[in-house]
């Protein structure tokens, strides 16, 4: 082996360590991108949680309030309020206006 064969030698072990030089920065910058990008859909994981918990309580406040309105007390209230109905044996007092 002569001189030209260890250059040569030489020149593809220094293109080998470019091209592996090279492969090495993009996987890093793909790792961080991916890091980033599992961090945002983490935040949007949280956010979408919490919105399904709200979700869920006014669901039940939805429930409880139409298990009410199908009941007596609900019937009753209503013509209080909107009707001015009462019992017969009901006395009403109600604030008089201001002077």
């Amino acid at each position: 082996m002569g001189r030209a064969s260890r250059r040569k030698s030489k020149t593809c072990l220094f293109l080998v360590f470019i091209v592996v030089l090279v492969v090495i920065i993009a996987s890093s910058v793909k790792a961080v991108s991916l890091h980033g990008k599992s961090e945002e859909l983490a935040v949007t994981e949280r956010q979408m949680e919490t919105q399904i918990e709200n979700l869920k309580t006014q669901a039940t406040e939805l429930e409880n309030r139409e298990k009410y309105m199908q009941t007596k007390k609900y019937i009753e209230d209503e013509a209080k309020n909107k009707l001015g109905l009462v019992y017969p044996d009901e006395i009403v007092i109600r604030p008089s206006k201001g002077k």
